[in-house]
């Protein structure tokens, strides 16, 4: 095995949907990050062998290989290249694990690793007709979900939306309304609580965002209040299912954000005297019935655990992405996770879930939490992922 490290890791901060990021467009977003990450460069830019940027959507301002545009609005030389991969929620966490696995072929020795989503700007698109002059066409919202489904699959089961999937957990794993709510309002205090302590700082890149009749520095997630309450949040109605236990308080977030890394091979390292954050160890995916997604990184971490002789108390600190609590809470159970390390600064019910990005986004708080704490020897990045699976990946301290 290569060793392959983090040297550097920072985000956006998070935009909720139609927040203060509404403005800007996601290749501008991602822009910025790549920007960043290049400034603090002790090398030639020209040694970057790869940009790879996991996104979600696709269908508007990040079409035709945002990876590629958001380099060159960076500034980057021409002679870097870039791509862009879709794994859906997992889509920057699946593009580290293939910056890791080309250190480990030996076809790269420096990658730069990116994630953005701008759900406030997600287009709709409307389908072409299925006939000459028809006038059959469907328009979708690409914000979140499925569109164009294929009438083959919604033979094979049903299509559930990304909250009935949770409901469909919560019943499966019998997590209550209270428990959901609970886990939130702690997700919302760690966040808070995280924020005053200046945890974010360091990962945090500050974004100047202008407007016409004003602008103003972004710097700081929208998302987490300081007023969340079980009082407050039962006192919502559940979304997606009558008599559900679902509600927008216990759910993750839309939103906008991006984020990005350096990885390099240990021989790129040594050569430019670059120091590193956490080394990776390990990754691995699975599937799920796409009707309880929710629960891929279960099945996930158990693959990578098997492959790499591991077991789940190696671990110090785990990022699980908080897609809803329902979710969150079958993952904790089913891997039989001490709830004291995960989410220390809490999760994405209350930082929030910008879906290309939040891969990078767990990692980049994960990092800079063991560059601080040398205590945590070894941590793990998880989510689950839409239409059925998990992706988990492991590291261990410099």
């Amino acid at each position: 095995m290569k060793k392959t490290y983090i040297v550097n890791a920072k985000r956006t901060a998070i935009g909720k949907l139609a927040g203060k990021l509404s403005s800007v467009r996601v290749d501008d977003l991602l822009g910025h990050v790549l920007l960043d990450l290049k400034q603090n460069f002790s090398f030639d830019p020209t040694l970057v062998d790869d940009v790879i940027v996991g996104c979600a959507n696709q269908a508007g301002e990040d079409n035709r290989n945002l990876a590629r545009m958001s380099l060159i609005l960076a500034g980057y030389p021409l002679e870097v290249p870039g791509t862009t991969i879709n794994r859906l929620c997992g889509s920057s966490l699946d593009a580290l694990i293939d910056g890791y696995s080309r250190i480990q072929a030996g076809v790269a020795d420096c990658l730069v690793i990116a994630g953005a989503e701008s759900m406030t700007r997600a287009p709709y698109v409307l389908a072409k007709a299925g006939e000459a002059f028809g006038r059959d066409q469907k328009m979708f919202d690409t914000t979140l979900g499925w569109r164009f489904q294929n009438p083959k699959m919604e033979k094979m089961f049903p299509l559930m939306t990304m909250g009935e999937t949770a409901e469909e957990v919560a019943s499966i794993y019998k997590i209550s309304r209270d428990e959901q709510d609970q886990f939130a309002v702690n997700s919302h205090k760690k966040a808070i609580s995280a924020w005053e302590r200046g945890d974010f700082s360091d990962e945090i890149i500050p974004l100047n965002v202008e407007l016409k009749k004003e602008s103003f520095i972004f710097s700081k997630d929208e998302c987490p209040r300081t007023d969340s309450s079980l009082e407050a949040l039962a006192k919502l109605k559940p979304v997606f299912k009558k008599d559900g236990t679902v509600t927008a308080g216990n759910s993750s977030p839309m939103n906008d954000g991006a984020s990005g890394l350096l990885l390099v091979s240990e021989e790129f390292l040594k050569t430019h005297k670059l120091t590193p954050m956490i080394e990776i160890t390990g990754a691995a995916t699975r599937g799920v019935h796409p009707n309880t997604m929710g629960i891929g990184p279960v099945e996930a971490v158990k693959t990578l655990l098997k492959r790499y002789n591991k077991k789940i108390t190696d671990f110090d600190c785990v990022e699980l992405n908080e897609a809803f609590a329902a979710q969150a809470i079958a993952c904790i159970k089913g891997l039989d996770l001490d709830t004291n390390i995960v989410n220390k600064n809490g999760g994405a019910i209350a930082i929030g879930h910008a879906l290309g990005s939040s891969g990078i986004r767990i990692v980049t708080t994960l990092a800079h939490q063991m560059k601080k704490d040398k205590k945590i020897r070894e941590g793990l990045a998880s989510m689950c992922i839409g239409v059925g699976q998990g992706i988990a990946v492991s590291f261990k301290n410099c």
